[in-house]
């Protein structure tokens, strides 16, 4: 089964306002240069708040430090002209106008929309997460990620995460959601292409909590335990709910998430079946290649618990047979990575395949060494 555009979602388009048309000499002359590899660390990023941005400013002060050299130092508007060519190559052409309605159907949400419990519309921390999980992001150590987690699959972190009352709390306000988008007949678009059931939480309001939620408490983990796929540099998400269960998705089919790393959150309730299956992290290249026996893992979710993994990590979801399962979802994406993805070939780090091969080709280096020696031996004796 081809997982070619599996779990592509609404994508956002990255611009800047307040331009006029006109292009610099320092802009014209960046058009064709290429990112760092490595972040300019002594460089201080500047702010970009208060511009009339279509994206959140901290995805430019975040790339900035990415900048060739000779950019670090021009104006401000010429740093993001060039940053928004980069960031607009992720977003095809004929999709902008649709995700410019996206932004307006937004905002009519928001402007009409009456939250049920706005406290969960700002981060506060001590009641949304569990102690260990709030002592292991203040610790800030592998060491203490890894006290609170385990791994039962390479690349696949389980933990407890969020508060029964929080779960309880957003449960409530998503119901209280799709009952207004009932009310007033407002058509609701859904989380991406496979899910017909669910909600975009960021549509309603609760994107500055789910910034927060990315950046404070996920990017952490993910630069530890994500550096190869951009762990270091997400700035931006995608969060959302999934409803599976009678008159809901019953199942989610063989995909990968349109993500850098992905957390997948089970709110409850009471309900059986839906494991997740996983089978092994892949490239572009070699989405649609088979899962070695030690890339085979099946998860059952458990309310509060929280999955971190790949978004190249292929995985689906299994017929929830009974009762009713609400998942929360952030897909974390890094501008930065999708960049320097585009100069790569060799995605052994963490593509599974692509390891699998390169491991292939140098046993069969030194196979081709060691006779070669052989015979030399020969010839000599």
């Amino acid at each position: 089964m081809s997982l070619d555009g599996g779990s592509v979602d609404r994508r956002e388009v990255y611009a800047s306002g307040g331009a006029n048309g006109v292009v610099s000499v320092a802009a014209a002359a960046a058009s064709n240069q290429r990112l760092r590899l490595n972040p300019s660390k002594e460089h201080k990023p500047e702010s970009y708040e208060g511009l009339q941005l279509d994206f959140t400013p901290s995805i430019f002060s975040s790339l900035e430090r990415f900048l060739p050299p000779n950019l670090l130092t021009v104006p401000r508007d010429d740093k993001v002209k060039f940053m928004r060519e980069i960031l607009l190559k992720y977003l095809p052409h004929g999709e902008r106008n649709r995700v410019q309605k996206q932004r307006e159907y937004r905002q009519k949400i928001i402007s009409n929309y009456q939250p049920l419990h706005k406290e969960i519309y700002t981060m506060h921390p001590a009641s949304t997460f569990v102690p260990s999980f709030l002592k292991a992001i203040s610790d800030n150590t592998e060491e203490s990620f890894r006290s609170i987690m385990s791994e039962p699959s390479q690349g696949v972190f389980t933990f407890q995460m969020l508060q029964s009352g929080f779960c309880e709390l957003l449960l409530s306000e998503v119901d209280n959601f799709e009952k207004w988008v009932t009310d007033v007949k407002f058509r609701i678009m859904r989380p991406n292409t496979m899910n017909k059931y669910g909600a975009v939480l960021d549509d309603f309001g609760l994107e500055t909590m789910l910034d927060k939620l990315m950046e404070s408490f996920i990017r952490p983990i993910s630069k530890v335990f994500f550096p190869e796929v951009g762990g270091a540099t997400l700035d931006s998400h995608h969060g959302f709910v999934v409803e599976y269960g009678k008159d809901r998705d019953v199942d989610l089919g063989f995909h990968v998430d349109d993500s850098e790393v992905t957390l997948n959150v089970c709110l409850g309730k009471q309900f059986s079946g839906g494991e997740l299956y996983f089978r092994g992290t892949r490239c572009d290249k070699h989405v649609n290649t088979g899962s070695q026996p030690e890339e085979i893992f099946d998860y059952s979710h458990v309310p509060g618990q929280a999955v971190l993994h790949r978004g190249r990590h292929r995985h689906g979801a299994r017929a929830t047979t009974s009762g009713h399962r609400i998942n929360l979802l952030l897909w974390c994406r890094s501008s930065v990575f999708r960049e320097m993805k585009k100069y790569q070939k060799d995605f052994s780090n963490w593509c599974g395949e692509c390891l699998r091969e390169k491991k292939e080709r140098q046993r069969t280096s030194i196979a081709a060494t060691k006779l070669e020696l052989l015979r030399e031996g020969e010839s000599k004796a």
